[in-house]
Formats: structure tokens, C-alpha cells, sequence
């Protein structure tokens, strides 16, 4: 009888505390759990255009400090109380950070930020944050890269993102449709809408598989499906956030049996990479907006306190407020363009309300 031969790779186990236990420790308290809860309606509501308003996911590319991230919240909660009747502000808050090769993987991998890969702290700083930030009245967003990390956050999530590369994944579409928050589908690196438009379209679907329940025991799980996905346009080889790519976009949806409805990341692809292009997307959204444009739901932004990005690495004082991992816009450029965004919001009213009295109007 011959003998296999099994060369890979050693895997150490260390044991992480289960996520019921977790969320006992740190039970979400009623002012959280009525953020969430209200949220995930005006959230839900504004991405099937039955509230006049837009969506704005902004935030830091990725949290590196939770002290940087709730001196940001609290900025932020003044702008969404400022802003509430034209925007619904929800920021964004990531734990996890995909790599195209290796690379810090996130507040939740490594808190330390020096390979030390201390992930149960992680998982407590990440919880605490989101706990922190919705006590304040402020809905969060996040990206679901891991497919664990749910069992530990989901419950404080008012908007979820599937990622570009990881859109195609059957097992993220199967997450998708058990997560009990809106969820945006990014279409796929190299631009393609298609294989969002399948994601949303099977996460709509229940199914059934093989995942980790609350106690960390492997499970058969159903799920009921998630009828709030909706596709974000991220760009790709090229920006598609312009007139023309919504159009493609939006017949490709109708074809599909979806709602016409896109969220514009004004980041990654459509910036080319360089943060403060994020500007001219906001204003070009703006723009058409203003002149009645409805499909385009809802704005992502990439911002922290300082702009730009910084470096990790041994014996290196940070910025403070700046992003370690993609280039953000500073603060002072994230309030104009949620005024810039806020503004068309109100021009687009003003247009409707002279349309509906004209037409009341005796000839």
C-alpha cells in the first residue's frame, strides 16, 4: 500500500475566545442597539429610494487607533446631526484589510501592528470601538472579509461591504445572505459589473451550508436570504463613476431583475489611487445629483483627520489621525465634500418642487 506524503505548510493552533462569550462581555447597551436598529431602516430605505436623500459611507481606509478613530466620530456625529435632513452619514469602520500579497491585515489581526498577531485583543478592541461609536448615536460600516468576524460584530453593523476580490466568493455570498444589514457588492477588480450583479442576485437567495455558530462549533446553517444588496461601483482599470458607466451599470441591474440603484466608492479606482481626486468624484456625483440624477444612492469616502498616508515600521513615531494603509483625505476636505453633497440634495428638491408647481399651475 503506498504512503502519502503530505508537504505544506506547519499550522499552529492557538484557542480564541468564542464569540458568544464575547458579546457577553460586551452586551451592546440601548442606545446602541436603537442606532443600529433605526439606522439599518433609513440605511435600507435610502438605497431603495424612498427617502430623498444620499447614503455617505466616509471614514479612515482601515482603524489602526481606536483613540484617532473616536476623536473622528465624534466629529463626524456633529456632521450627520448637521447634514441629517439631505445625507444619511454612517462611517466607515474597518477591521480588516485585504492584501493582494502579504501586508498588515487589520486592527483585528495584528492590534499591535508589530506582528504579534494578538487577535483576541483585536476582536475586543474592534467591539469596544463599534460599541464606543454607536453609543454616540453614529452608524457604523465595515467590510466582511473574514468569514468569523461577523459572529463577532455584525450586530452593531448598519452597512456591510463584500469586497472586489472577494465578490466572486461563493462562501461571501453565502455570508452575505444571512447578515442582517444592507450589504454592497464592489464590482470586480478589473471593472467588471457582472460578477457583482451575480453576487447580489445570490445573496438574495436562503442557503445552506457548512459555518461556526456563536459557540464556535461547526454548523449547519440556513439563512433566509438578503434583499438589501446593491452594487458599488469602485472602478477598476479605469474610473466608471461617470454618467456613461451608471447607465451600463443600471441597464445590466434591470436586466437582472434589480433594483437601479448604485452606490459610487469614490475611492480606490475612481480616484486612480491619489485621495484628493476622491474631491472631483464627489463633485462630478454632485453635479448630477443636483440635475435629478436618483440611481446614484449613495457616496463612499476614504478620510481621517490627516490627509494622506504614513508607513509602519520599527522604531517610527505615527501621525496621529493618519491612515497607514490607503491615502485619505484630510478633515477639512471631507466637510466640503459632504456640503458639496449635501447641497445637491437640496438643488435636486428645489427642482422637483418647481416641476410639481408648474405642472399645478392654471395654463
Amino acid at each position: 500500500m503506498s504512503s502519502m506524503v503530505i508537504n505544506a505548510g506547519k499550522t499552529e493552533s492557538v484557542g480564541i475566545i468564542k464569540p458568544a462569550k464575547l458579546l457577553q462581555q460586551l452586551p451592546a447597551g440601548p442606545r446602541s442597539r436603537q442606532c443600529v436598529l433605526d439606522s439599518r431602516v433609513a440605511v435600507n430605505r435610502t438605497l431603495r429610494g424612498g427617502r430623498d436623500k444620499l447614503l455617505v459611507i466616509v471614514g479612515p481606509c482601515s482603524i489602526h487607533d481606536p483613540q484617532s478613530a473616536l476623536e473622528y466620530a465624534g466629529r463626524l456625529v456633529r456632521e450627520r446631526e448637521r447634514l441629517g435632513t439631505e445625507l444619511e452619514i454612517v462611517m466607515r469602520v474597518y477591521f480588516e484589510k485585504p492584501r493582494t500579497t502579504v501586508g498588515w491585515k487589520g486592527l483585528i489581526n495584528d492590534p499591535f501592528l508589530d506582528g504579534s498577531f494578538e487577535i483576541e485583543h483585536g476582536l475586543h478592541l474592534a467591539r469596544e470601538l463599534l460599541l464606543a461609536i454607536t453609543s454616540m448615536g453614529l452608524p457604523v460600516a465595515t467590510e466582511f472579509l473574514d468569514l468569523a468576524t461577523p459572529l463577532y460584530l455584525a450586530d452593531l453593523v448598519s452597512w456591510g461591504a463584500i469586497g472586489a476580490r472577494t465578490t466572486e466568493s461563493q462562501v461571501h455570498r453565502e455570508l452575505a445572505s444571512s447578515l442582517p444589514c444592507a450589504i454592497g457588492f464592489k464590482n470586480g477588480t478589473e471593472g467588471c459589473v457582472q460578477v457583482a450583479i451575480d453576487a447580489i442576485r445570490a445573496a438574495r437567495h436562503p442557503h445552506c451550508y457548512l459555518g461556526v455558530d456563536g459557540q464556535g462549533e461547526l454548523r449547519k446553517l440556513a439563512s433566509t436570504g438578503n434583499r438589501d444588496g446593491h452594487l458599488v461601483l469602485r472602478g477598476g482599470k479605469v474610473p466608471n463613476y461617470e454618467a456613461e458607466y451608471v447607465d451600463e451599470a443600471c441597464r445590466a441591474l434591470a436586466a437582472a431583475g434589480l433594483n437601479e440603484s448604485v452606490v459610487i466608492d469614490a475611492s480606490h479606482g475612481n480616484s486612480r489611487k491619489c485621495h484628493g481626486n476622491q474631491r472631483c468624484v464627489c463633485e462630478s456625483v454632485a453635479e448630477r445629483v443636483a440635475r435629478g440624477e436618483q440611481r446614484i444612492s449613495g457616496v463612499m469616502i476614504e478620510s481621517h483627520l490627516v490627509e494622506g498616508r504614513q508607513d509602519v515600521g520599527t522604531n517610527m513615531s505615527l501621525v496621529y489621525g493618519q491612515s497607514i494603509t490607503d491615502s485619505c483625505l484630510g478633515w477639512d476636505d471631507t466637510v466640503s465634500c459632504l456640503n458639496t453633497l449635501a447641497d445637491s440634495i437640496r438643488c435636486r428638491r428645489v427642482a422637483r418642487q418647481s416641476t410639481v408647481l408648474s405642472f399645478a399651475l392654471p395654463a
